[in-house]
C-alpha cells in the first residue's frame, strides 16, 4: 500500500485518502498567539488529531475515559465516540475496555496506541518545523488581535 500524505492549502481534495490539514495549536515552536495544528484526514474521518491525542495521554493517564473526559470539560459520550473512532480507523484498536462492574471498568491505551500517539506527536513537531518560516510571515496578514470566539 502507498500511503501519501500532503499538506492541504486549499479547499481542493488532496488525490490521496491520506491528507494532512493544519490550524491553530499551541506546539511550542512558535509564538504564543499563532500555531498549526496537525490533524490527519482518513476518507471523511479524523483518526487522529490534537483533541484526540490529548484524550489519549489523559486515558493513559487515569486509566479511564471518563475521568479523561472530565478532565477535558467533555461529556463521557463524546470523549467514547471519539475514542471508537480512533478504534474504527487504525488497524488495531488505539484504545482497549474493559466492562464496569463490581471491581469497575476502566480503559488504556493498547501498545499499538501508544504507537499511533508517539508517532503523531512527532509528525506535529516536524510539521511545525516545517512552517514555522511561513507562519511568521503569514501572522503579518492577521488581524493585531483575535477574535473572542469564532463559529466553526
Amino acid at each position: 500500500m502507498i500511503v501519501d500524505a500532503r499538506i492541504v492549502a486549499s479547499c481542493a481534495p488532496a488525490p490521496s485518502r491520506y491528507r494532512i490539514v493544519f490550524s491553530h495549536n499551541d506546539i511550542p515552536v512558535m509564538n504564543d498567539s499563532l500555531q498549526p495544528r496537525l490533524r490527519v484526514l482518513f476518507g471523511h474521518a479524523i483518526p487522529i488529531g490534537p483533541g484526540k491525542a490529548e484524550l489519549l495521554e489523559h486515558i493513559a493517564e487515569t486509566g479511564s475515559i471518563s475521568a479523561a473526559a472530565r478532565r477535558m470539560d467533555m461529556s463521557y459520550r463524546r470523549a467514547w465516540l471519539l475514542v471508537d473512532t480512533m478504534n474504527q480507523c487504525f488497524k488495531s484498536p488505539v484504545v482497549e475496555t474493559a466492562t464496569g462492574g463490581k471491581g469497575g471498568g476502566g480503559a488504556r491505551i493498547s501498545d499499538f496506541g501508544l504507537e499511533v500517539l508517539r508517532r503523531y506527536r512527532e509528525m506535529e513537531i516536524k510539521a511545525a518545523q516545517a512552517v514555522a518560516a511561513d507562519m511568521e510571515q503569514f501572522s503579518s496578514l492577521l488581524a493585531a488581535i483575535p477574535p473572542s470566539s469564532t463559529p466553526d
